[in-house]
């Protein structure tokens, strides 16, 4: 199961766009990718969402948004084009690159597969390119508005029904997408390829498909996908696609691809809603993701609470200075498990604290060692358990600022 945060940014025009990024459950991402949507659909599409979360089950996180004046994002859909929507793709991967980490791998869908094609050059990090149901040249949307291409080029602009929904087409889209040079783009991608279409795509033709294979150089790949419709609609398709383009990218993406992140004392935590149910809270460090929730009637009880963390957080410290230690000393320690609890005691009956009205905070720890180990060295571990610098926040004058951020 993915942890999917809501997040915005803003877009190669300066409007704020809408995204999600799925992360992989309970692991740092093996690689970060972007997923391009097709023409006047959205990051919420069934392509688009079904794909996304299923590459999070290879460890891939997915960033997914909106385009300028589609779905949740701002701005005016009217005055954007196909080359707006490379911007767009740009101002994704210099987020990812800010926050996390630089995109490896675009994925767009119908027109967002050319749009990744003409991204290429602008993300260096990228190592592999993947489109579904993608037209060879941004110029075959064109047939989508047959009906009104004689009112735009006359009126300058014309509104035009696609998929249930009214968009204004000027004539700046229909130069825009005629003006790409998109055949010299994909022959020098300099980058692993694979186009996914359906031979009976009634939308953009397979013929797509084979421009784009002959076009482009090796390593290239072209996978058929029987029976699916244009848009991925049926979810076995959608995840079919998803297996397939993880299976065929990890060759692309080694383990050691994401250049390991310095953690030091200054590293923040960061802590933001990540917009599942009422109070899931995404934690991030560095690259790692964790989720913390309340239980349930509360929360979604989705991740450990608050409380919980804290205890982890001196368990886990207790563990590893007890390790630091007896591997500095030679000591036989062969394992070590930590139990914690915390609850609320009346301060009359805590004989160490200092407070002695109403209640104060306590942690019961329980320390498990394992080893041929004498008396004298399990007291003394005991002894380093309560140095830990952990324990020594929790038990020492620990002030917090607090500051409101600058908008």
């Amino acid at each position: 199961m993915s942890t999917s945060l809501k997040v915005t940014f803003p877009g190669g025009g300066g409007a704020v766009l809408a995204a999600r990024l799925e992360l992989p459950a309970g692991t740092a991402p093996r690689a970060y990718a972007i997923f391009a949507h097709c023409f006047t659909c959205g990051k919420d599409g069934f392509a688009a969402s079904r794909t996304a979360r299923a590459l999070t089950d290879h460890g891939i996180a997915v960033l997914r948004f909106d385009f300028t004046g589609l779905g949740q994002s701002g701005g005016d859909f009217g005055h954007t084009g196909f080359s707006s929507n490379v911007h767009d793709l740009v101002a994704a991967a210099d987020f990812l690159r800010a926050r996390y980490a630089a995109p490896s791998l675009l994925i767009g869908h119908s027109l967002g597969g050319a749009a990744v094609l003409a991204a290429r050059h602008r993300i260096p990090e990228v190592r592999a390119v993947a489109t579904i149901g993608a037209p060879a040249d941004p110029s075959h949307v064109a047939h989508l508005l047959t009906d009104a291409h004689e009112t735009i080029q006359r009126e300058g602009e014309a509104t035009v029904s696609l998929g249930g929904r009214d968009f204004c087409v000027r004539r700046s889209f229909l130069d825009d997408i005629a003006d790409q040079p998109q055949a010299a783009r994909i022959h020098d991608l300099e980058a692993a390829l694979l186009v996914m279409h359906a031979p009976l795509d009634e939308t953009v033709g397979v013929d797509n498909a084979r421009k784009i294979f002959d076009t482009a150089r090796h390593p290239k790949s072209f996978i058929s996908l029987d029976g699916a419709d244009h848009l991925l609609t049926r979810r076995p398709d959608a995840e079919y696609a998803a297996l397939v383009l993880a299976a065929w990218v990890s060759r692309y993406l080694p383990e050691a691809e994401l250049a390991p992140v310095a953690e030091s004392a200054e590293t923040p935590v960061i802590v933001t809603e990540s917009g599942n149910g009422s109070l899931q809270q995404l934690v991030t460090v560095g690259r790692h993701h964790i989720v913390a929730d309340e239980p349930v009637p509360i929360g979604g009880d989705t991740g450990p609470n608050p409380y919980d963390l804290l205890l982890a957080a001196l368990g886990a410290c207790t563990a590893m200075t007890l390790r630091m230690y007896a591997n500095h000393k030679g000591l036989p320690l062969e394992n070590v498990t930590v139990s914690l609890r915390h609850g609320r005691i009346h301060a009359e009956d805590c004989a160490e604290c200092e407070t002695t009205a109403g209640f104060v905070d306590g942690i019961d720890r329980t320390i498990q060692i394992e080893g041929p180990l004498t008396r004298e060295q399990r007291d003394r571990l005991l002894e380093i358990a309560d140095k830990c610098p952990v324990h020594r926040t929790l038990t020492s004058e620990t002030v917090v600022r607090t500051v409101l951020a600058q908008p």
